[in-house]
Parts: structure tokens; sequence; C-alpha cells
């Protein structure tokens, strides 16, 4: 049987990420930038992964 999901080594990686992201985030000289720069990067996995991002957005 296959297991679903992420397994521990997975979630360690997937919250390394989300931490660099935020010192690059707390660090950033342009915050605007980094934050254009991370939400790109974070549109481009999200549609990899067959999710429409435009149903996410806040208006």
């Amino acid at each position: 049987m296959e297991e679903s999901g992420m397994n521990e080594l997975e979630l360690k990686e997937q919250a390394i990420r989300e931490f660099v992201n935020l010192q690059r985030l707390k660090t950033a000289i342009d915050r605007e930038k980094e934050i254009a720069y991370q939400e790109k990067i974070l549109r481009a996995r999200l549609q990899a992964f067959g999710i429409p991002t435009d149903e996410l957005e806040l208006k």
C-alpha cells in the first residue's frame, strides 16, 4: 500500500524552505521586490501541481 502525503524528510525540507524564505523577506532591502520574487516562484510550483493560482488571489 502506497502512503500518500509527504514523508518526514519532505516535511523537514519544506519547513527549511519556508524558514529561508522568511529570513530573506526579513532582511530584504527591497521587500516588495522580494515578495514579488517569492510569489512568482510559488505560483510556478503550484501551477506545476495543477493548482490554479488566480483563484487564490486576495482581492
